[in-house]
């Protein structure tokens, strides 16, 4: 079978030249993005919506009467920048400790021929899907006297098992011509990892980055496990705030504190969401490279 024949039978050229199956696909994705966009747009809406507004269900996917009462009542809680310096604090640092751990570990488990490769990764994929449960883990955590500090958050839950064969993976799709030919070149597995494997890892990495940053940014009840209170990040501050134990609104009638309090609550959801939705289109570049970044070109 000719080259040209086996283009002609890959799933592009089937899709280039199917008008319904585009038109599904196209149908289906249209779907999808306005049933996660709608409720976006309506909490959007309720956030900078007035009280009065909220209480007679005049909100819909714009705002009524326009106010920043529920943003301001946020920023004026005394702990709220703090809480939100802690969070930048675990997402950067524990993504960048995350990154270099599991680099460090993917990289020899993707050579087949070391020695005790296959024990080490049976004992990946079982602690995937058990662990010694909440108890162990603080009882560990705290005889290492990691409680009340960041390390508590930083060093326990940098290394993901998924990510981790994410990353295993990638390292084994790269073609072994090239680290032969950089041992002849004298360059060691380290500077074979720094100088040809990292450069030519930028989609993996971004990948496992972003779903690291993300579970970071998330995390909420390990704080809530380890830290101090002066300690919390915006999530748990945040949580606090929906759930009612941080703010209480003192102006008005329990209808209008009522009403703003859930514009609070929208414009928490905004707040803690708004950071991530935007990280995402710089790093969408990587994603569609795909395993076809470190090809080999004849």
């Amino acid at each position: 079978m000719s080259v040209n024949e086996n283009v002609k039978g890959s799933p592009s050229h089937i899709r280039e030249h199917n008008p319904i199956l585009n038109t599904v696909i196209f149908i289906v994705m249209a779907v999808v993005v306005i049933a996660c966009t709608i409720p976006f747009l309506y909490i959007i809406a309720m956030s900078f919506s007035s009280p009065a507004a909220i209480t007679n269900n005049r909100v819909s996917l714009w705002p009524v009467d326009f106010t920043l009462e529920a943003y301001k009542s946020i920023y004026e809680y005394p702990h709220f920048f703090r809480a939100y310096g802690y969070t930048f604090l675990f997402t950067f640092g524990g993504t960048a400790i995350a990154l270099v751990m599991m680099i460090l570990f993917a990289y020899p488990l993707s050579k087949d021929w070391l020695a005790g490769q296959s024990i080490v990764m049976k004992l990946v994929i079982f602690s995937m899907f058990f662990s010694g449960g909440l108890i162990p883990n603080y009882l560990l955590i705290n005889s290492l006297h990691l409680v009340g500090t960041i390390w508590a958050i930083l060093i326990p839950y940098a290394v993901n098992q998924f990510n981790l064969i994410i990353l295993i993976n990638f390292f084994k799709s790269l073609p072994n011509e090239l680290e032969e030919a950089a041992i002849i070149d004298g360059l060691s597995y380290f500077g074979i990892l720094v100088r040809i494997i990292l450069p030519l890892s930028g989609a993996a990495l971004a990948t496992v980055g972003l779903y690291t940053a993300v579970f970071f940014w998330n995390n909420w009840f390990a704080p809530l496990i380890y830290l101090k209170s002066s300690q919390y990040p915006v999530m748990l501050l945040l949580r606090n705030i929906v759930n009612g134990r941080t703010m209480i609104v003192d102006n008005g009638g329990m209808g209008e504190k009522s009403s703003l309090s859930i514009s609070i609550k929208s414009a928490v959801i905004i707040l803690s969401s708004l950071p991530i939705i935007l990280l995402y289109p710089f790093l969408q570049k990587y994603f569609v490279k795909g395993m076809t970044v470190g090809a080999v070109k004849g």
